[in-house]
């Protein structure tokens, strides 16, 4: 379906200037007068899908191109770059960026460009290799459209069924790989998981895995193997500085395969649809756990089919931020040292096991604070690698909510979210909700100097 609002006036200038034609020339090709034309062109009307369909025809025009800013990431990635503490001062807000990537989308993609290559290197100072991985996956906005594909033609060869995954992953390792499937007591396998054995031609598996778990291996031993070329192809073209990095990365996409391959891509994107992304079902349907079935959500931005857009956000009992997914939210990193002890996920450790939801508002260095629905449910570690309890949060901006069962009889009216502070280690209004750490140390008194 063609957007009714389109706004392609950069894209067209372009082409008609490979053209070599004059406004007028081109305004009489399409069957529009050259001031309409020209209003298209600087942006002051949308490209209509009868006059896309004519410059399609005639000057065999790719309508992918219109979507360029897909490869940094479109508003979203470029209101993440500009949000950095070293244009601050700027002020530099959303509507401004949407103004800058709509007016100049190749400029906006050179200083997208630019930046990334910056921050990847010895400029981004304090910036650990988890930091720069992440940026790198947010620069995909976590969707690796030809590894999806790929997984989603495994899946479907092998036929991937709920009661045969396990089988059916197992079987494809032996056959194409020689290699064989076997559980070992915990014993054996002190703190770890699973292990590759390439002289016993084994992947050994942990006895305290659950099944869910279990599958997940396996698939992504199976991924690892087959799609090892393409993994390699997106770690060099990442231009990661460290080895650490390059591993983060590497290891990210690895399981990001798995859970391509248990929750092939059409088929998990219908059920959600379906369900109103009732992640209970979902984790029944497909033999998945709670975990990989979110993590799988954040992943949805297949062009031409996209899912909702979540971000997903891992916290432990002490309340510290473990793990962050942007995806296609256009989420900041805005958690980062936060305590929000007003926030859901902190109250999901007194119902474990419970789905909990929470409509929020808070500052991600726009200028004005952005409202979020938020799922949360805790999980419990796999007993191996003394993972301990922790609470996986979900989140989508408001305005979609409506689509999802979570929000049935939650209000999603900005008024009536719970406000939370950008975390600023200067405030010291006591009705603050930003991390407590922060309120406590405004409210202890001042030590006195001795002189």
């Amino acid at each position: 379906m063609i957007d009714s609002n389109l706004l392609a006036g950069p894209a067209l200038r372009r082409l008609r200037k490979r053209e070599g034609l004059t406004q007028a020339a081109m305004a009489a090709a399409l069957g529009i007068s050259p001031s309409y034309l020209n209003l298209i062109e600087r942006n002051q009307r949308p490209l209509s899908a009868r006059v896309l369909v004519q410059v399609i025809e005639r000057f065999d025009f790719d309508p992918r191109s219109l979507r360029e800013d897909d490869a940094i990431g479109g508003l979203d990635g470029l209101v993440r770059r500009m949000a950095d503490r070293r244009f601050a001062d700027l002020g530099i807000d959303r509507e401004e960026v949407q103004e800058f990537l709509a007016a100049a989308p190749q400029i906006a993609a050179a200083f997208a460009r630019l930046y990334d290559q910056a921050g990847s290197g010895p400029a981004a100072e304090g910036e650990d290799a988890s930091a720069v991985a992440r940026r790198a996956i947010e620069r995909w906005q976590n969707h690796f459209a030809d590894l999806d594909h790929a997984a989603e033609d495994l899946a479907d060869e092998l036929r991937l069924s709920r009661g045969e995954i396990s089988a059916a992953l197992g079987e494809r390792l032996r056959e194409k790989h020689r290699i064989t499937v076997r559980i070992l007591p915990a014993e054996v396998m002190p703190g770890q998981v699973h292990r590759l054995d390439l002289h016993a031609r084994q992947l050994q598996l942990s006895e305290m895995l659950p099944g869910a778990a279990r599958r997940f291996q396996i698939a992504r031993q199976v991924g690892a193997l087959e799609m090892r070329e393409g993994i390699e192809t997106l770690v060099a073209g990442a231009n990661l500085p460290s080895a650490e990095a390059r591993s983060i990365f590497r290891e990210h996409i690895t399981d990001y395969l798995a859970g391509a391959l248990l929750l092939p891509y059409r088929r998990f994107l219908r059920a959600c649809e379906q369900t109103g992304y009732d992640l209970a079902v979902l984790q029944r349907r497909f033999a998945v756990s709670f975990d990989q079935a979110a993590r799988r959500l954040t992943t949805l931005g297949r062009v031409g089919e996209r899912g909702l857009p979540f971000f997903m956000a891992i916290i432990d009992r002490a309340g510290r931020l473990a793990d962050f997914t942007a995806g296609g939210a256009g989420a900041l990193y805005p958690l980062e040292g936060a305590r929000w002890p007003a926030w859901i996920p902190y109250a999901a450790f007194e119902r474990p096991g419970t789905v909990l939801t929470q409509a929020v508002t808070f500052g991600e260095g726009e200028a004005a604070p952005r409202h979020w629905f938020t799922i949360t449910r805790t999980v419990d570690g796999d007993g191996v690698m003394c993972t301990a309890r922790r609470a996986v949060v979900l989140g989508i901006e408001a305005r979609f909510a409506g689509e999802l069962a979570y929000a049935r009889g939650v209000s999603l009216d900005p008024a009536d979210a719970v406000p939370l502070g950008t975390p600023c280690l200067r405030c010291g209004r006591a009705e603050c909700l930003t991390p407590a750490p922060s309120r406590m140390a405004s409210a202890l008194p001042r030590p006195r100097q001795i002189s």
